[in-house]
């Protein structure tokens, strides 16, 4: 929960906050060629459209950062791991509870 505590407050910084900070990322020049087009037919600037990408990858990491603050879920995936590794069988889709 703090993880995603954290990423939730982190993540309001690039909506609309105040604090911005600068960072190099190094695109293919073939893929920053067609985000240059990209950009310029929506009439946008390049920045606000890796911004509106990196909101939504957090977005959809935020459950999974969720689930492995939770130490209680972490014994429950390791346990579902170890079983797969031993090969244990589990239940066919028409076993499990609703």
């Amino acid at each position: 929960m703090l993880l995603a505590r954290m990423i939730d407050e982190l993540s309001g910084l690039t909506k609309g906050g105040d604090s911005v900070a600068t960072a190099t990322v190094r695109i293919p020049e073939e893929k920053r060629d067609i985000l240059k087009v990209i950009a310029s037919l929506e009439k946008r600037e390049m920045k606000d459209i890796i911004t509106e990408l990196i909101d939504e990858y957090i977005a959809r990491h935020k459950e999974t950062l969720d689930l492995l603050s939770r130490p209680e879920w972490v014994e429950i995936i390791e346990r579902g791991k170890a079983e797969v590794a031993e090969r244990v069988k589990g239940k066919s889709l028409y076993e499990l509870e609703d």
